[in-house]
This record gives C-alpha cells, structure tokens and sequence, in this order.
C-alpha cells in the first residue's frame, strides 16, 4: 500500500513541476515566476541596494562617473561624446529596459509576439501605415549623411547591449517574467524607430472624415461649421508679426475634383480632443530677476513607467538637463548652461489620403496620370505568441502604402487609400536634438531645428543673454487651398505634393515686443500668413487663458510659472455656462423642483476652476457631454466615420444663434431650437448624477474623472494607479483629465547659473517594485516641483550613490 501512495506522490510531484513548467495561453510558467531564486521576488529591491562602486564597460575610451541624486536622477560625467552616449544607453536601459522595447515593438507592429492575438489589428495597422518602413528610411538617411550622428546612436546601442548582455535572470524586470520572454538586441534602427513612434503619436488627421461631412452637409455648411480660423484666433505666432520673405507662389489648379463617394472604413484612432501641451518664454523685462524664464509641459497618456526619464549628461564642452525619452540620445525638454527649450505639438495637415484604382485584382499597377504604373509589394510577417505567423501583404504606390482595403478594416473591393506622410520621407531628427543639447544662443538653435521635419512641433527657446524665440518646425508641403483636407484622386498629378515651404518661411518670432512667447496647440498664425495653414485639431481655450494670463503678469517670479502650469480654470465653462443656464431656466418648472434648483444654484456661483474637490466641474461636464451629443444627434447616427463640429463652434452656435435650423433634429416633426437640447441634456445629467450618487455616494471632480496612470500594459493593474487625487481637465492650462495630462512639467529661469524645476507622473525607476517607481507621483498631482539645477561633477549633496563606468582593458 505504501507503494501505492508512494506512487501517486511521486506521479502528482511530476505533473506538478510539469504544469508549473508550461505556459497556458498568456499565463506565464508559474515556476519560474515564483522561483525564489529567479522570480519575482528578486525584482522587491530599490537601486540602492543593488549599487555598486565600479563597472567596466567594452568600448569606452576613458572612465565615466554617473552620480545618482536623491531621487535616483543619473549625473553623466564622460570625456567625449561618444562616452556620453554609450553610458546614456547603458544606464537607461539599467532603469527602463522592459518600457524601451516594449514601445519600439509597439512601434514596429510586433506586440502580438509579447500577447497574443488581442494585439493583431493594432499591429498591422502599425506596419499598414508604414512605420517600420519610416524607421529603414530615416537610418538610410542617417548613415550616409550623417556619419557622426550614426556613430553617436551606435554607442548608445552598445551601451543598451552591454546591459543586456550582463543581465541575469534573477534582475530581469518583472514584466519579462510575467510575459514570459527575454529582451533582444538594440540597434540604431530601434532609436530611429522611437522617435518614428512619437510622429504617429502625435499626428492627427480627419480627411476620411471630412469627405463624409462634406457630402451630408454641403460646402457652405462645412465652412461655416469647421472654419479655417476661428473667430476669437489667438495664434502662436504674434498676430501682429511682418513676415519678412517673399512667399512661394501657389494656386489652386483649374478642375479639381475630390472623389465624393462615401467612405466606409474603420477609421484609425485619433488624439483625444482637449489634450495637447504648453510651453513659453517670458523676456527679462517682465520677471522679477530681469532674466528670462520658460516652461513646458507636453500633455500625453498617464503611463507607468513614464514616458519621460530625467538625466543630466555632462561632457567638458556641455552640460544640458532635462527629460529624456528612453531608448532616444540626449535630452528632448531640457536646458544647458546657455539655452533652454521645450516643445508642444504643431497639429499641422502633413498626412494626406489618397483613393488608388488599380489595373488588376492582383494590384500590380495603378492609375496615375491616365496611366498604369508599376505598384511594391511588402510582405508583412507578424509573429503571434502561441499561433502561427500571420502574413499580411501592403501594397505600395509612389503615394505611400495602401492601409485600407478589402483585407483591411473595409468589406469593399474597390477600397484602396494610400497613406501620404511626411515622417515616411528620410529625416533626421536625432540631430536636432543633439544639436540642441550643446547649442549656446538663438543662431545654434535656428540651426539645430534646420534638422527636424516630423512630427511637426513648436520649439520654445531662452537665452542666458536674455533673447526668447518660438518656432513652427517641421517639412511642410506647399499646398493650395483645401489640398489634403479630403480624400484625393490619387490619379490626378495635380492632387501632388509638388514642394516643400522652406524653414526659413516658417512661422517663428524673436523677442517680441510683448515680452513673451507661447503656444498651446492652437491655429500657428493668423491669415496673414502667406502659406496654407490647416489643421482639424487646433486647440481654442488653453491658448487664449494662457495668452491672457502671461500679457497681464509683471514682476514674474518661477513660482507664478508653476501656478499657470497648475492652473485649473476652465475658459471653455466660462463661456458657455451662462448661455446654458439662460436657456434652461426659461422653464419656470425646472425653478421648482428643488434638486434642479439646487444644481443650478451650484452652477450659477461656481468660479470655473476645477479643483479636485469642488462638484460643480462634474456638473458641468457631464451636462456638456449630454448636450453635445444631443445637438449633433444626427450626425452622430450617421452610419460612417464623421467628426462632430468642435467645441469652440458649437459654442458660438448656442451663444449667437439659439434658433438656428442646426438644432432641428430630422427624426422629429417639432422643430427644436437651443433651449430643447439644454433642457433635455440638463435632464440627462439629473439622471447621470443620480446614478453616481447611488453607486460612488460621491460625484466630487477628482472621483468622478478618476485620473489613472495606467501600466503600459493595461491588464497590469496592480501597477497602475487610480483615482488620482488632482483638478484640471481637457482643455484647461492644467489639463489632466482622466488617462492625459502634463507628461512632464519644467520651469527654468536663464542666467549664470540657470535655476531649474521638474516633475513628472511617476519615478526613475522601471521596476514596480522599487520605491523609486512611482516617488513623483503625489507631488506631480499637488502641483509641487523637485529641485532640477545641474549638478557638478564634485558635488556631494543629496548623492545616493555613484559608479564609475571604466574601459574594459
């Protein structure tokens, strides 16, 4: 008998080790998860504990000493730059190495490898809209033309590997382990395709959109509802501004036709509205010190680990500071001893759509110019965890390639729309950066933003020697009026990008004579400017609350710049509350009941900030949201992609024409006015509140938002956050709503020695599991700052350890 048991030990022994061996769909091996030696115990450590005194370093010329603060931030001290950057790489990727190549898989349409098959149809739209096909362009482009830069990003690739290579299984970070696989080589290819990740990140384009508008609503009332500028145009550049240059000349051609067929596709997702960044410079002449003070805070997805990873990089020529972007060289939002810089997005047209016919059902030749050109193919092999490789093949034309088709997110035959994209064009924007690192006065950044072509950004700039600057940068087609704004004819020759405007005809300013510069994602200038400006996504309230507060400070102090970043009021209530209550309280019932009376009392005496505790932000929005979607009832039942009128205009629809026939819906036989939809949204928002009193007992705007600083793998809750205690919202100075916000807040004041301040949501560290993951977090949601000067190479205060990188003999 005792065999017997003997036996059945033994066998379920076996079966055991056997099953904690295996992995079952996307549950990793769970023993080697919980190998005490290998698992996830080993990643409970801070990177203190972990420091040691010396590393030697294959490739290094001469030792490097990294100083870590107090807040884990890395101090690099090397001799050259290709030191610098080798050790920039090396010590990112001791901290970020999962977050590194989980983006630049992202990037490549490969998350299907790490997940499974959820990730299939983000990866080939990722491959469909050609962005590794963007990142082989741009390290062409970067090894024959710029040799030095490529040199450059390689070391930073072999410090990258040194780290890897090193790395135990013990260290691996967790998400590996969770995941259940082992980080691969980096290379050039890699940082190129990073930034290559940002373009498409920040990009934003609506001409599929647009072409269903244009065909439900006619011309005229596509105009009047989507302007090209709007009426209150507080742009980027100086309304005032002279343009001293003489334009290229540009005309619309004789019979242009826009292909006005309906588009039934599913339309790629676009930046959230509201969501964008700040940044300005205000001149010595209205601050306290007399020196000039700038701030940035690019506004992106709450992620953990941030998108962001603090450093100073310090050679004998140059010390910068500021934020870097893991798996990039250099600092993207910083300052050195002589400059500082930062950017927001342009939201400039540089990605245009075009409707291909093809000669064949194989898609050997199109259509252009009335005759049959020879088409590319690319074979698109997915790898997918636990099942075989998918192959999807992309058709290429001279256009771009073909993203939707009858194999893709569209059921027609006759579906073929190439994708046309400054960022598929050679570039070189590692360069830029570089350049802007060791830059010291307005010439050497003028030269260093020469450089830089997508996505297109608004680069701030100050001087120690007192001057501020802005500057639109990008590659921008020269394009005749509407050109881009709908689908094309991809046949016709006259639907092409011919030329590119000059960087020296783009929109900037120097030290104007109002004392600052600033954009905020709005128009980038007014219609004087001699070039076709169009965007769908330009932003209206941010702008115009910045543009007021920074004309009416005097006597600025660095703190007066963290409360504007911090600033909580929302422009965008403030102008449309009032109408709102005008119009619900023409209804003498709705004064009657007391919970009505009640929230319009709340309304009527709010102050339009929104902090975390006030309710009458979660009011407001939720009445807002109901009462847009009631007005563009219509057009929302539309069964097509279609882009609802922005804010702004139906704003300015409610306030100057109540009774405008915009507000009659089709299905009824009434005819509603402005006060209907007020009336019944405000309904609406009784019920909603309601609910959320039952079920949270709170409706307080902090909890009703509920920001979340999300892990970048979103099923990994434990390391994310929640409920975030902050105020602001979408389209407020401070504008944290519930997933996007101030990615990273930086305020500077130039001089001799440049004084500094930084923050972000989140911490140094990669590793859940340290203490240094998420330190940031509370201060960055309280509006506080740490310290961020440079440091010298023999200082000793706040050091939390040093290491000193040594060339391997």
């Amino acid at each position: 008998m005792k065999y017997i048991g003997f036996a059945l030990t033994l066998i379920i022994t076996i079966s055991l080790g056997v099953a904690l061996s295996l992995q079952f769909g996307s549950v990793p091996p769970l023993g080697k998860l919980l190998d005490p030696n290998h698992g996830f115990w080993q990643n409970a450590y801070t990177e203190d504990q972990l420091a040691e005194d010396e590393l030697t370093i294959e490739g290094l010329s001469a030792p490097v000493k990294i100083d870590y603060d107090e807040d884990l931030i890395p101090h690099i001290f090397a001799q050259n730059e290709e030191d610098l950057y080798r050790a920039q790489g090396y010590v990112t990727a001791k901290h970020r190495l999962w977050q590194m190549e989980f983006q630049t898989m992202a990037a490549a349409g490969r998350v299907s490898e790490i997940v499974g098959e959820i990730a299939l149809d983000l990866d080939r739209m990722t491959r469909r809209k050609g962005l590794p096909f963007a990142a082989e362009q741009g390290l062409e482009f970067l090894e024959k033309n710029d040799p030095e830069t490529f040199k450059l990003v390689n070391a930073y690739a072999a410090g990258v590997n040194q780290y890897i290579n090193e790395l135990s299984a013990a260290h691996l970070p967790i998400e590996y382990k969770i995941l259940n696989y082992r980080p691969e080589e980096w290379s050039a290819y890699k940082s190129i395709l990073l930034l290559k990740y940002m373009a498409d990140m920040l990009v934003n384009d609506r001409d599929l959109e647009y072409t269903n508008l244009r065909n439900v609503l006619g011309e005229e009332l596509m105009d009047k509802l989507f302007p090209l500028f709007p009426e209150e145009n507080d742009p980027v550049i100086e309304a005032d501004k002279s343009w001293d240059f003489e334009p290229m000349q540009v005309s619309i051609p004789d019979s242009i036709s826009f292909p006005d067929e309906d588009v039934f596709v599913k339309t790629m997702i676009q930046p959230e509205p509201g969501i964008g960044s700040n940044n300005w410079a205000v001149s010595g002449s209205k601050t306290q010190s007399g020196k000039p003070i700038l701030a940035n805070d690019p506004h992106l997805g709450l992620n953990l680990p941030s998108l962001w990873y603090a450093m100073q990089l310090t050679t004998p020529n140059h010390s910068v500071k500021g934020a870097t972007l893991p798996g990039a060289l250099g600092v993207i939002s910083g300052f050195n001893e002589n400059i500082a810089w930062g950017v927001t997005n342009a939201t400039r047209d540089t990605r245009d759509w075009y409707a291909i016919q093809f000669r064949r059902e194989d898609r050997t030749e199109y259509l252009y110019n009335d005759q049959w050109i020879q088409s590319t193919f690319r074979i698109e092999e997915i790898k997918i965890k636990g099942q075989a490789d998918y192959l999807d093949t992309i058709v290429y034309t001279h256009h771009g390639p073909i993203v939707y088709d009858k194999n893709f997110r569209s059921d027609r035959k006759d579906t073929n729309f190439a994708l046309k994209w400054t960022a598929h064009m050679p570039s070189n924007e590692q360069r830029t950066f570089l350049l802007l690192n060791k830059g010291q006065n307005h010439q050497d950044y003028i030269g260093a933003l020469d450089n830089y072509t997508s996505p297109a950004q608004n680069f701030v700039f100050a001087s120690a020697s007192g001057d501020i600057a802005l500057k639109v940068q990008g590659r921008f087609p020269l394009k005749w009026e509407n050109q881009g704004k709908f689908l094309m004819d991809g046949n016709d020759p006259k639907m092409e990008w011919k030329e590119f405007i000059p960087n020296e005809h783009n929109a900037a300013t120097l030290n104007p004579s109002r004392g600052f510069v600033s954009s905020a994602n709005q128009h980038s200038v007014d219609p004087s400017y001699p070039y076709y400006v169009f965007d769908n996504s330009f932003e209206h309230y941010r702008n115009r609350r910045l543009n007021h507060r920074l004309s009416v400070l005097t006597n600025i102090r660095i703190e007066d710049m963290m409360n504007l970043q911090f600033d909580n009021f929302n422009l965008h209530a403030a102008e449309a509350l009032p109408a709102m209550l005008t119009l619900v309280q023409l209804d003498s019932a709705v004064i009657l009941n007391d919970e009505k009376s009640t929230y319009i009392s709340q309304l009527s005496n709010w102050d339009y900030h929104t902090n975390p505790d006030q309710t009458e932000p979660t009011l407001f929005d939720i009445w807002w949201k109901h009462l847009n979607k009631s007005i563009w009832q219509d057009l929302l039942e539309l069964d097509q992609p279609i882009v609802l009128p922005n804010k702004y205009q139906t704003v300015r629809l409610l306030t100057k024409e109540p009774e405008s026939t915009l507000f009659d819906l089709k299905a009824t036989e009434t005819i509603e006015s402005a006060k209907f939809h007020v009336q019944a949204s405000f309904d609406s928002m009784l019920l909603e509140v309601g609910r959320i009193r039952e079920e949270k007992g709170e409706y307080n705007w902090a909890s009703f938002k509920n920001t979340t600083v999300q892990h970048l793998v979103p099923n990994f809750k434990s390391f994310s956050h929640t409920g975030v205690h902050t105020g602001g919202g979408a389209g407020i100075l401070n504008a944290t709503s519930g997933r996007h916000g101030a990615s990273w807040r930086m305020v500077v004041e130039l001089g001799e020695e440049p004084q500094a301040f930084g923050i972000y949501p989140g911490g140094q560290s990669g590793n859940p599991g340290s203490r240094f993951y998420d330190n940031f977090l509370k201060k960055w949601a309280n509006g506080e700052y740490i310290k961020f000067n440079l440091r010298k190479e023999e200082d000793k205060q706040n050091l939390l350890f040093s290491t000193t990188l040594k060339p391997q003999s």
